[in-house]
């Protein structure tokens, strides 16, 4: 018996040890084992996107605006457009000829297809008055909101009346807490002259008190050095309701005509109107500036717009 366990002990021992047993037991799982887990990505036509972020340390400050001014969408478009011509001067005269009379129709289809341009419906409207190439139209309107998907992202746009231009709307990212809407807020600045130029100063008004009512943590104003918080929205509004006090008291206090001599005043009434207003303004300015004068950015240059602009809003809207 004991020689039948040595003779077992010794087979097994060669059977083990062959080369062909190991690879059967040993890599054969693992290879089975890697293939189920490649397998699926190698020859799965779909394309798997990789998302992420890309963190640059830059201790020169040299590098992150020169990748940005790289990365820019029309820059990028001009370097398609100057590979494009150095292309066509070496092309036979029929191919130079084609790209004259429809260049940039053949650019655009090898470039890709047009992009989808949302707008609101008003926006449309005045491009199609327009009549501008360089504006093109957008391809999806909307009225009142719009919720915008791509991928994992979402964007929710609503339109609010008008307000700085017909068709402008709010353009807020719910899940990172980020509203842009242009030329309403200026973080820590005086506001640009006469409201922006806002096209309706009570609907301006009005929708500085929706901004607010959003729940972004991240503004973005389109100008200024920064963006913007709740607490840069409540200092604008601040302003806003002292400036409108103060021409509403500037106004109610002076009177036309009033220190000019009557016979001038006869004959000029424009003259009249005009040292009316300026007296208005006036006090307006010197009410707001002992408050306000180091508490907004350029205050002092466009303080007197935005009081003309208010008394002007107080007496015709």
């Amino acid at each position: 018996m004991k020689r039948v366990v040595l003779v077992a002990v010794r087979e097994f021992v060669v059977t083990v040890s062959n080369r062909a047993f190991i690879v059967g037991l040993l890599v054969m799982p693992v290879l089975i084992a890697t293939f189920a887990v490649l397998g699926p990505r190698l020859f799965n036509f779909r394309d798997f996107k990789v998302e992420g972020d890309v963190r640059i340390i830059d201790p020169t400050g040299l590098v992150v605006p020169q990748l940005r001014t790289a990365l820019d969408a029309r820059r990028i478009a001009a370097r398609r457009a100057e590979v494009t011509q150095r292309a066509l001067q070496n092309a036979p005269p029929v191919v130079r000829d084609l790209a004259g009379n429809r260049g940039s129709q053949a650019i655009q289809t090898a470039l890709g297809p047009v992009p989808i341009i949302i707008a609101h419906e008003e926006t449309k409207r005045l491009l199609s008055r327009a009549k501008d190439p360089n504006r093109p139209l957008p391809t999806v309107t909307f009225s009142d909101r719009y919720s915008l998907k791509v991928g994992t992202q979402r964007l929710e746009l609503s339109y609010h009346g008008d307000a700085h231009e017909p068709g402008n709307i709010f353009i807020y990212a719910p899940d990172q807490q980020t509203l842009m809407v242009i030329d309403m807020v200026f973080p820590g600045w005086m506001p640009w002259r006469r409201f922006a130029l806002a096209h309706d100063i009570p609907g301006y008004f009005a929708q500085m008190q929706q901004i607010r009512d959003i729940p972004f943590k991240t503004l973005v104003g389109g100008h200024v050095a920064r963006t913007g918080t709740h607490a840069d929205v409540d200092r604008q509004i601040a302003f806003l309701e002292d400036l409108k006090v103060a021409a509403t008291r500037a106004l109610g206090a002076t009177k036309p005509g009033a220190g000019l001599d009557a016979e001038v005043a006869a004959q000029n009434p424009w003259a009249v109107f005009d040292d009316y207003i300026d007296r208005v303004v006036i006090q307006c300015v010197n009410e707001l500036t002992p408050t306000w004068s180091k508490q907004l950015a350029a205050y002092d240059i466009y303080i007197w717009d935005q009081c003309y602009a208010m008394e002007q809003s107080l007496r015709i809207d």
